[in-house]
Parts: C-alpha cells; sequence; structure tokens
C-alpha cells in the first residue's frame, strides 16, 4: 500500500510518500515559510527534484500544490489521490486520552483540538492539516501517530507531578513526554543493532530536544513534561526553570503571564542565550571568540550530563547512549562536549569516529568502553508508516 506521511507545523508541511510494507520512499520534501511572501516547495523523488519560491499562503493551497506534483504527467509518482491507501499524520499531543495509533474520526479530532492548550505551538498545525488531507485524499484513511503515545509505559512515579492529587486524577495534569515517535525508532534500531542492550537512554537534539530512559523497550521517563518545554536547552525554549522566575517576573517585574510563555517558548534557550538559534550559527560563533556562544554551548551539553546521570541511577545502569536528530547526528562537537568527562559513567568517546559523517548507524565510543555511544539517523516519517501499516493490516 502507499502511505503519504504528513507533518504539519505551524509554517511547513514535510511530507513522506512511503511503499508499505517495504518501506520505499516514493518520493518526500518539504514546503516551508507557509503564509510568507517568499515560501519554498520542495519535491524529490529517487530521480528527480525540484525546489521552487512561491506565495503558499495557506496549508490547504500548500496540500494542493503537493497532491498536483504528486500526479504531474513528467514527474508524479500517481495519476490519482485514490491509489493512497492511507494518509498518516504525526499529532504531538495525545493527552490522556490516545495511547496508541488512532484511525481519525470527527470524536478523535475534536480530542485533538482539546488539547491545544498543552501544544499550542504543533496540535492546531497538525489539526489543520487533517482537515485539509480529509478534503484532498478523500479516500484515504486518515490516521494519527502521537509523539505521546511511546511514554505512556512511565511508572506513575516518574509520570505524576508533587501537586494535589485531584490535578492527575481530574485535570489529567501529568508528565506526557514527547518526540515518542523518534525515541521509539532510534531505540528499536539500536537494540537491534547492539543485540543485548536494555538500559538506553535516547538523546534527541534539534530545535526541541529532549531525553528519554528506556527499559527493555519502554520508556520509564523522559524529559518533556505536561508540555513541550521543560527539560533541555533548545533552540528558543528554556528547557528547565525554577518556576520562582515565573511568578517573579509576573509579580515583581511586572510581565504579563502571555508575556512570560512566550518569552520561554520563543525567546530563551539558545536564542536567549546567544541571538541565534540554529547551532551551527552558534558553533561558528563560539569558534571565533563569542563568549556568549560558548558559555550557551557549555550549558547545552552540562544539562544533557545531568539527565543522563539521574536516568542511569533510575534505570539501574547504562548500556548505551544514543545521539539522534539534527544536531545529535551531525554535531561532533556537541557530541564531544557531551562525553567529556564521563569515564566513571563507561563512557569513552572515539574522537576520530565521533568526526566521520554518515547517514548509517555507528558507535563512534572507543573499544574499552563499557558504556556504548551511537549515533542513530532518526526518521519518524518511516516509524509513523510503519504504525499505520501495522494498525491497518490488523
Amino acid at each position: 500500500m502507499k502511505i503519504l506521511i504528513i507533518n504539519s507545523g505551524s509554517s511547513s508541511i514535510k511530507y513522506q510518500m512511503i511503499a508499505m510494507p517495504s518501506q520505499e520512499v516514493i518520493c518526500s520534501g518539504i514546503i516551508d515559510r507557509i503564509g510568507q511572501e517568499a515560501s519554498s516547495f520542495v519535491y524529490q523523488t529517487n530521480v528527480n527534484k525540484t525546489e521552487e519560491i512561491l506565495p503558499i499562503p495557506n496549508h490547504k493551497t500548500g496540500l494542493q500544490k503537493i497532491a498536483r506534483k504528486l500526479m504531474d504527467d513528467t514527474i508524479g509518482v500517481i495519476q490519482s489521490t485514490d491509489e493512497i491507501t492511507a494518509v498518516g499524520h504525526r499529532v504531538v499531543h495525545g493527552g490522556s486520552n490516545f495511547s496508541n495509533t488512532t484511525i481519525i474520526n470527527n470524536e478523535v479530532k475534536e480530542k485533538i483540538k482539546q488539547l491545544f492548550d498543552l501544544a499550542p505551538l504543533h496540535n492546531p498545525a497538525n489539526y489543520e492539516g487533517i482537515v485539509v488531507a480529509e478534503e484532498i485524499f478523500d479516500k484515504a484513511i486518515q490516521v494519527a501517530v502521537f509523539d505521546t503515545a511511546f511514554h505512556q509505559t512511565m511508572p506513575i512515579e516518574a509520570y505524576k507531578y508533587a501537586i494535589p492529587n485531584y490535578l492527575l486524577t481530574d485535570k489529567k495534569i501529568r508528565v506526557y513526554g514527547f518526540h515518542g515517535t523518534s525515541h521509539k525508532y532510534v531505540s528499536e534500531k539500536a537494540i537491534n543493532f547492539l543485540e543485548n542492550s536494555s538500559k538506553i537512554i535516547t538523546i534527541h537534539l534539534g530545535n526541541g530536544c529532549s531525553m528519554t530512559a528506556i527499559r527493555d523497550g519502554k520508556s520509564i521517563d523522559t524529559s518533556l513534561g505536561f508540555g513541550p518545554m521543560n527539560g533541555l536547552v533548545m533552540g528558543t525554549r528554556s528547557g528547565d526553570v525554577d518556576q520562582s522566575v515565573i511568578f517573579h517576573m509576573v509579580n515583581a517585574l511586572g510581565y504579563s503571564l502571555a508575556e512570560v510563555n512566550t518569552m520561554l517558548q520563543k525567546q530563551s534557550g539558545m536564542l536567549g542565550l546567544t541571538g541565534f538559534s540554529d547551532l551551527r550559527d552558534i558553533e561558528a560563533n563560539a569558534e571565533n571568540g563569542n563568549k556568549d556562544c560558548q558559555l550557551a554551548l557549555v550549558m547545552n551539553a552540562y544539562r544533557i550530563k545531568k539527565y543522563i546521570g539521574s536516568y542511569a541511577a533510575a534505570l539501574g545502569g547504562l548500556d548505551a547512549i544514543i545521539f539522534t536528530a539534527g544536531i545529535g547526528e551531525n554535531s561532533p562537537f556537541i557530541r564531544k562536549l557531551v562525553c567529556t568527562d564521563m569515564e566513571f559513567f563507561g563512557l569513552e568517546l572515539d574522537l576520530d569516529k565521533n568526526d566521520i559523517r554518515s547517514k548509517e548507524i555507528r558507535e563512534i565510543n572507543t573499544p574499552q568502553s563499557k558504556t556504548k555511544i551511537l549515533v542513530v539517523p532518526t526518521n519518524e516519517e518511516i516509524e509513523i508508516a510503519n504504525q499505520v501499516f501495522e494498525l491497518l493490516s490488523k
């Protein structure tokens, strides 16, 4: 079957068409800067690639553009949208409603809408992609894959906050975790690669960042919580911050709650520390002597080390750590900072292996390292396709 994977963001649409069960990627691409005058559209097959700069005002226009390109007379891959069996949608927050991949109906859509406040940067855009895809690919089964689902195996001591009990039982306030599709995919790849690894920490580093402690293939703790803002230092998000800071900013400094929320979500993290949100810019400026960038990189690695320590304790040992996502896969500098002076955890980095660039899963530890250090390229689209195919096959 042909499955179209849609990852609809606030200003972008990433997509792949995948033939299942062979996992062959038939075509892929991205529409970026939706709603701006110069939107970028990329469409790629195994033999052709087109890139266009043109205004795409909204997600509906973007998905219509994708559909037309899929059926293009010269480089299209289908003759009709009816050839697509299913559309798999990444949905960031599933709350307590969804612990499994789910066929979308009106009830499911309504529950996704109810979670807008918990993931205001993500769920509204995910919902928009679903609504538009239902119209354009009207014969296909629409399926939701939730970022939070993988973390539903966490024990109560990990997901419950130390606040009044009714806030969990009645209001469902708890740790949900995110990036679950990525953590699941890379952990399974690592377990197959290592054959006998039961205690793993996965480190997903991109513009959004998170870590997960995984025992025997199941998530037992994760750094992102009720919303996708705490934990590690991220591109524009603060990560962990003392709650007293928020009250002080509102009560003593005169910020509104909306201003504090915007600051912590969009103006903090690496952007707030350096003026840059892209790690490539930060590393380049750090090399040129920028003290703010140098300190931000150290802070970033320090926070990751703290979580490695706490998760190793929660796991009762450590067999491997896995770096993944845009930064985790492509920044040898960050990996080196994280692994420096970590020999007491059994982590010994091979500097030469660390500098090798590859799209394959690989070990970057020394032969003497008691704990494996892996780089595992993530592929959330393939994981979504796997889950959609498994659901429909039943």
